[in-house]
């Protein structure tokens, strides 16, 4: 369990020399699962269980400053309007959940998994840093979303769109930038019907 230790003063001698202390040790769990289950809730999206958004920027951009490597990915849900219109929010908050959990079985859990808000996420794959390792990853995430079970909008397939860009040790990119670079992905990705991804590639200089 958790525990905190003090001292505290008790007798003082005619010198004014402290002469006598008490060693305290009280237990402090519950202070402790408290302070634990406040962060939780700070850092964590609570209809998925990912990281909300706030958590994973302040988590990249951590990684970011201590120079690692890997692949950041921004993904949304196709036409996730018309999924809320025609089977009800409650529906669409199925698709969601499901989303996220296609995220963190197709990832490991030193990857930044998050939640941007609505069916937006975001994923930092750590050592990801070549094409062909990425794709693997990337389609085995999809191949997850073709086998989603949400029985109540019956044959109706889930299409993500997915961008994806690389941060490699010492190329200067900070957060905004790689964002930015997998955002315009995304859009290239919509722009063809099923689940699709698209790589950013460095303008010619």
């Amino acid at each position: 369990g958790w525990c905190r230790a003090r001292f505290i003063a008790v007798d003082y001698d005619e010198n004014n020399k402290l002469s006598k202390v008490l060693w305290v040790v009280e237990n402090i769990d519950k202070e402790k699962k408290k302070s634990n289950q406040l962060l939780y809730l700070s850092e964590t999206d609570l209809m998925t269980g990912i990281r909300n958004r706030g958590s994973g920027e302040r988590k990249i951009n951590e990684l970011i400053l201590q120079n690692h490597e890997g692949m950041f990915c921004l993904l949304d849900v196709d036409k996730f309007k018309s999924i809320n219109d025609d089977f009800g929010h409650s529906v669409g908050d199925k698709v969601i959940i499901e989303v996220a959990n296609c995220l963190k079985t197709s990832f490991s859990e030193k990857d930044v998994v998050m939640r941007l808000g609505g069916d937006e996420y975001a994923v930092f794959a750590e050592g990801i840093t070549d094409k062909e390792q990425a794709v693997a990853k990337i389609e085995n995430f999809f191949n997850a979303i073709d086998h989603m079970s949400i029985p109540e909008i019956g044959e109706r397939k889930i299409y993500v769109s997915l961008g994806a860009t690389f941060k490699m040790k010492d190329d200067g990119l900070d957060f905004e930038t790689i964002y930015k670079n997998a955002d315009s992905c995304t859009y290239m990705s919509k722009k063809i019907k099923g689940n699709v991804y698209t790589f950013y590639e460095l303008p010619d200089k």
